[in-house]
């Protein structure tokens, strides 16, 4: 892959080493072992799959979808045993990316589930430079909401993960979980699992303010059970100071 192809826009291609596997209702559409992540945003990359390895049946549906910088893609149904996901895959047979021309980009949510190596994954490919650093620290955090304090500890763990602001992870026994009401909201993250959430009256509303990983995945499992909340929506102050004086930072994901 030559330097041009990987800097041509605002993409970036490289090749992944992962098992990678999308099902359909249960049917295998793809399985690979040499997937190519494609940054197509800056954020997290796509998965493009060989269409060698591809298992289903791609039925051209004529749509077109241009790319300013991966020229036209050709829209496919995909279709499985009987099971068909509309629209659900694209090819760029003559994308100014070499690599690209005989690779598929499945519609992340249009599958059912995803797996890398033998283990699912939800929301998006995990990037191979993410990294998350989980760390107990004595300083003080104090969770608000108008006068009402939700949480006080100085016995938090504060999470680092690549590219996202830090967010403080609170033990239950410090938080006042009887002024938080569990709520049906559920999240998916691909580095840390299945979130439960917890409203509070925000404004005379119940809003979700606070979330937890019960069974987090095991490079997280250190947050596991704690609480956490959306500093954009209660105040979250750490030795007093509230997280949202600090440096600007990108916007967190609601994950």
């Amino acid at each position: 892959m030559n330097d041009a192809n990987r800097a041509r826009g605002r993409v970036r291609i490289e090749p992944g080493a992962k098992r990678v596997r999308a099902y359909l209702e249960g049917r295998l559409v793809a399985d690979t072992v040499r997937p190519l992540y494609v940054w197509e945003i800056p954020y997290y990359p796509a998965y493009y799959l060989p269409l060698a390895d591809v298992a289903a049946t791609l039925v051209a549906t004529g749509e077109v979808e241009h790319s300013p910088s991966r020229g036209d893609g050709q829209r496919h149904d995909v279709q499985v045993g009987g099971a068909v996901a509309p629209g659900a895959a694209v090819t760029f047979p003559e994308s100014p990316f070499e690599p690209l021309r005989d690779h598929v980009r499945l519609d992340w949510d249009a599958m059912t589930s995803w797996f890398e190596e033998d283990e699912e994954v939800y929301t998006h490919p995990r990037s191979p430079y993410a990294r998350i650093d989980v760390l107990p620290s004595s300083r003080h955090v104090v969770v608000t909401s108008g006068d009402t304090v939700l949480a006080d500890s100085t016995r938090a763990h504060v999470l680092h993960e690549t590219g996202l602001p830090p967010r403080w992870y609170i033990p239950q026994v410090d938080v006042h979980m009887d002024r938080l009401a569990p709520s049906d909201t559920v999240t998916h993250c691909p580095y840390k699992g299945t979130t439960v959430h917890y409203t509070a009256p925000v404004d005379g509303a119940a809003t979700d303010v606070a979330w937890s990983y019960p069974f987090p995945l095991p490079e997280s499992i250190r947050v596991a059970g704690l609480v956490a909340f959306y500093d954009d929506r209660v105040t979250v102050a750490v030795d007093g100071e509230p997280v949202g004086a600090a440096p600007a930072l990108p916007v967190t994901p609601r994950s």
